[in-house]
């Protein structure tokens, strides 16, 4: 596995990973792909990299792109203040529980800091197996709501 950022060429593919990112509860039918089009989830892909905030990394194996993790400052699911950059993280099912994404939320948690930010922010449902791997990395639940965490991680 190769991990680097993310190239122009492959912005799109942030529409696929955001689907991926989408919880679905066991035994749940999937949502519809028209879901990322929705404006509470769009704002994670749209124009991104046009701000100073974006920031991208992706997980390569054989040459295929399976996993990203991206933040940028935006007023979604996982906000916690205009200073404090939002994470998102995926891989392609076949993908998961092989330490991709330990590896690539290790990489972008260093890029954050070196880069000055003194906190990066998730929001996770709280069924979401996810939660041990950020809690593993160091983030705290700052607000527990119903079925959710909004988690942070000092830098």
């Amino acid at each position: 596995m190769e991990l680097r950022l993310l190239r122009d060429d492959e912005k799109k593919l942030l529409k696929d990973f955001l689907y991926e990112a989408l919880f679905v509860p066991m035994g749940a039918e999937p949502f519809p792909m028209s879901i990322i089009y929705k404006p509470e989830l769009s704002m994670y892909y749209e124009d991104f990299g046009s701000k100073a905030d974006d920031n991208c990394i992706v997980a390569e194996v054989d040459n295929k792109v399976v996993g990203a993790v991206w933040t940028r400052i935006m007023d979604d699911y996982g906000h916690v203040n205009d200073e404090t950059p939002s994470l998102a993280i995926s891989l392609y099912e076949e993908y998961r529980g092989k330490g991709y994404g330990t590896a690539m939320m290790k990489k972008m948690l260093e890029i954050l800091k070196e880069k000055g930010y003194r906190k990066v922010s998730l929001s996770v449902q709280k069924a979401n197996r996810a939660v041990r791997l950020y809690e593993s990395l160091g983030f705290k639940v700052l607000i527990d709501k119903d079925d959710e965490y909004i988690m942070v991680r000092e830098l």
